[in-house]
């Protein structure tokens, strides 16, 4: 398994938005679609805010293999099930950095219904 590094945990962290986007069978990048990001420790994570549905989102667990864009870092990475035991400080970290944006957006990416559309991004080797 291949690492972040502390300053691509900082700046992607830091970043308000990060672009997405899902591998086609192909290997070819399907579009990026923008979406937020919460840092946990050493571990970055992205949610589904419309549920299992959203097709980035169907789309990135299909394929299982992707790129994100986000405060200046560019990396292909792997979207894995995150552990169940994370859920907690996912939900306190998007507290944190958005509900600033109030609590009807942020309630779209907190909370027990989320817990299936998680997705650990896990970066790939360069």
């Amino acid at each position: 398994m291949t690492t972040w590094t502390a300053e691509e945990l900082d700046r992607v962290g830091a970043a308000d938005e990060l672009q997405i986007a899902s591998r086609r069978a192909d290997g070819s990048l399907r579009p990026f679609v923008t979406i937020w990001v919460a840092r946990v420790g050493d571990e970055l994570f992205v949610r589904s805010a419309y549920g299992p549905g959203n097709p980035w989102f169907r789309r990135a667990q299909a394929s299982g293999a992707g790129r994100i864009r986000a405060g200046g870092v560019e990396r292909d990475v792997a979207f894995v099930e995150p552990p169940a035991d994370v859920h907690e400080a996912v939900d306190a970290a998007y507290h944190v950095k958005y509900d600033r944006y109030g609590p009807k957006i942020v309630g779209t990416v907190v909370g027990p219904q989320v817990i299936a559309t998680t997705l650990r991004l896990e970066p790939a080797a360069v």
